[in-house]
């Protein structure tokens, strides 16, 4: 599937090729009618037979390749239309009886196959009973015509292969549509993620931009240098944040520990929360720093946002990163939100764990993320 789209590829020329030459090869056992109808000293039986044989073949093929094609976009086989189809084939090959006698028989095979790839599996057991009880019948009802043991081997032979193919056609159905709906789910997913990113990214830079703007607007008139400070930052946060839902768009978006722990202190600055924060940060492997660098942004944003704190408090261990303040706390037990929920995502991707709740003094909110051996 093109995931661009959503849209199925496009069946090769090849397999198009391949799908005629499956209905195609197994003419080859009309010869036998055919030589017969060539033979027949009376021209206009050699014309009807040869004519209705050509026109039985031709439409046995193009019956089998409109299935296939049905069956390969994934839509069902119209009943009627296959029953008209069936019925219209048995017809043609019933009117080479002149040119091609007993031989006639022979265009049975290709009708019970075709029942069997077209019909209900009911339908289709009775068609392929008729088909191969017709031989033995007619060589009792017709004076000088023997019973075609043969034909009957062949009818129920042919019919049994067929279902083999239907099988086989019906579970490549199957598949397909499975693959369709992973790409349809893949796609859901990538759209999901990107909206997560950019809700984070934004979230957290606007947030600050908002605050760092309402501080130099108080202070533009009592101190012009500071405000113009404050506005020359809000200016920079603008930028940055614009460079960022560019990078992510271009899934080339990086977040990292150190750099969210120094976004941290300046939003915290500007929203007048007072800022604990690490002096050092331990060496991570990369994966794990990127996930601390997201926990804090989001304990952050949360912090300036929500929590009407006077402190917050940043810890990060080899194992863990905790982020917490003294606010009014989470408003429920499993405090929720966009943020979150992309933070989790992210989490479990590394099975890491992520606690939110009250800090152990039981006031206030606490944000820690840590890894499965520090869980246990």
């Amino acid at each position: 599937m093109d995931l661009s789209t959503g849209q199925p590829w496009p069946v090769s020329r090849h397999w198009r090729y391949t799908g005629w030459l499956l209905a195609a090869v197994w003419l080859f056992f009309l010869n036998v009618p055919l030589a017969t109808a060539l033979h027949q000293p009376e021209l206009w039986r050699r014309i009807l037979g040869v004519a209705a044989l050509v026109v039985f073949g031709v439409g046995y093929v193009l019956l089998f390749q409109w299935a296939r094609k049905l069956r390969q976009s994934l839509r069902p086989v119209p009943v009627g239309r296959a029953r008209a189809g069936l019925a219209l084939l048995f017809a043609v090959g019933l009117a080479s009886l002149p040119g091609a006698g007993g031989d006639w028989l022979a265009t049975l095979v290709y009708v019970a196959a075709a029942a069997v790839f077209l019909l209900p599996p009911w339908e289709a057991l009775a068609v392929v009973a008729l088909c191969a009880v017709t031989p033995v019948l007619a060589s009792w009802l017709v004076s000088g015509w023997e019973a075609e043991h043969g034909i009957v081997f062949a009818v129920l032979l042919a019919s049994f292969a067929m279902f083999g193919v239907s099988q086989l056609a019906q579970r490549n159905s199957e598949l397909r549509a499975a693959q369709q709906e992973i790409g349809r789910l893949a796609v859901a997913e990538e759209r999901a993620r990107t909206a997560r990113d950019l809700h984070d990214i934004l979230g957290h830079s606007l947030t600050v931009v908002a605050i760092k703007a309402e501080l130099a607007g108080r202070l533009l008139d009592v101190d012009r240098e500071r405000a113009a400070a404050e506005i020359a930052e809000v200016e920079a946060l603008a930028r940055a944040a614009l460079a960022d839902v560019r990078q992510t768009v271009g899934a080339y978006r990086e977040v990292s520990l150190a750099a969210e722990v120094a976004g941290a202190r300046s939003a915290l600055a500007a929203a007048g929360i007072a800022a604990d924060l690490p002096v050092e940060l331990p060496e991570l492997p990369e994966e794990w720093d990127r996930l601390f660098g997201w926990a804090v942004r989001e304990g952050v944003t949360n912090v300036v946002r929500h929590s009407g704190a006077r402190c917050c408090v940043i810890r990060v261990r080899p194992d863990r990163v905790e982020i917490s303040d003294d606010g009014r706390g989470p408003s429920t037990p499993d405090a929720s939100g966009h943020g979150l929920v992309g933070l989790w995502e992210r989490a479990r991707r590394l099975d890491a764990v992520v606690t939110v709740g009250r800090r152990p003094t039981g006031d206030g909110f606490l944000l820690r993320v840590h890894t499965p051996e520090e869980a246990r």
